[in-house]
């Protein structure tokens, strides 16, 4: 089996360029860390690689990248997907700051890279926007969950951390409470993705910007069951979910499967389970119908 450790970054096809970076720098608070033609990689503040955009037809998540332990054997690796009948190979160029990385499709045709050696980009970068420290988790629509969910566990080591009835997994990788989810539905593609803040002050910091901006906020803040981060959402320009958070559970010991105590937990102690849809939030109101727009 494949150990990911972490999410390194996501890279999406768009139709506008220069929209998107200019969102990604100007009020989300990437910097642009290196340009090609029709190709530019953001990384955050700290230097860490976090979005790759290429210039494509549509808008898609083309592919994601995950870290693997840095005395990872990537022919041992590959030996290892072949097992489940994945083919793999080795490639030189994936992204700046990234050595060789051993990439391959997951069950929904998704490209997943992984990688051992890296490097940041740049160093505490001033940003004139939020700000993230990273990217925290990617979530997609797909077909058939309980598949997709049984391929990232059985392949790449992922482990259940909740459910949300039979329809919406979320699964992590290392401490935190969850790097991926998985949400039943007919159109296949990204539901959304995740940025860490800081604390609640950096939450609050990036709602007065929003503000400021008049770029609408369409759900937030609140505060979720499943993981119980406080969090906000929005659209980026190519209409895709963004969301912004802070105070994500971590699960730091996986033989008793306890959260980190917290006062706004309801379940003491905190073992993953199945959260009722509808009282799967602590606080906060729903969201406004437009986040809710083109998911199925």
């Amino acid at each position: 089996m494949v150990k990911a450790k972490r999410i390194g970054h996501a890279t999406f096809e768009t139709p506008d360029l220069a929209r998107q970076t200019e969102y990604y720098t100007d009020l989300l608070g990437l910097t642009v860390a290196a340009r090609e033609k029709d190709r530019v990689f953001l990384a955050t503040k700290i230097g860490q690689l976090a979005i790759e955009l290429n210039k494509g037809e549509r808008e898609r998540c083309a592919k994601l990248s995950f870290e693997v332990a840095p005395n990872a054997d990537f022919g041992h690796l590959s030996r290892e997907l072949g097992k489940d009948g994945i083919k793999s190979e080795l490639r030189n160029d994936s992204a700046p700051g990234i050595g060789q990385v051993l990439a391959f499709q997951d069950c929904k045709g998704t490209t997943v890279e992984l990688f051992k050696d890296w490097s940041y980009l740049s160093k505490h970068t001033p940003v004139s926007g939020v700000g993230p420290l990273k990217l925290g988790h990617v979530a997609w629509v797909v077909n058939d969950v309980q598949a997709t969910c049984d391929f990232y566990q059985r392949v790449l080591g992922f482990r259940v951390s909740d459910w949300i009835d039979d329809f919406f997994v979320f699964i992590r990788c290392n401490a935190d409470h969850h790097t991926l989810n998985f949400i039943r539905g007919k159109n296949e593609k990204m539901h959304h993705m995740a940025f860490e803040l800081k604390d609640v002050v950096h939450l609050q910091s990036a709602c007065d910007l929003m503000g400021q901006r008049k770029h609408p906020i369409l759900w937030g803040p609140l505060r979720h069951g499943p993981g119980h981060n406080m969090a906000i959402h929005h659209r980026n320009p190519d209409d895709q979910v963004i969301e912004l958070y802070c105070e994500l559970d971590q699960m730091l010991d996986e033989e008793l499967g306890y959260f980190v105590p917290r006062p706004w937990h309801h379940d003491t102690p905190q073992r993953p389970k199945v959260w009722p849809h509808g009282l799967n939030n602590c606080w906060g109101l729903p969201p406004l119908p437009e986040l809710n727009r083109g998911r199925d």
